[in-house]
């Protein structure tokens, strides 16, 4: 159950790089995370806390609520 919700997020992390015509090494950039954490992240690996939550929804210019409309 906790593993869906992480690859949901990761899915909608995905989607929102690629509609920016982001690769992994530019989100990486934009948030200070390494480009091994973004790919963690995109595949439901790693459970992101919700500071880093907030720094990815400020690198797409969203809420935090969007993030998780699924």
């Amino acid at each position: 159950m906790e593993n869906d919700i992480l690859i949901k997020f990761g899915q909608k992390i995905r989607q929102l790089r690629k509609a920016k015509n982001l690769s992994q090494e530019q989100l990486a950039e934009l948030t200070g995370f390494h480009r091994n954490y973004i790919g963690m992240v995109e595949r439901g690996e790693r459970n992101p806390a919700l500071i880093n939550i907030e720094i990815f929804a400020n690198a797409f210019d969203l809420p935090l609520s969007e993030l998780f409309d699924f």
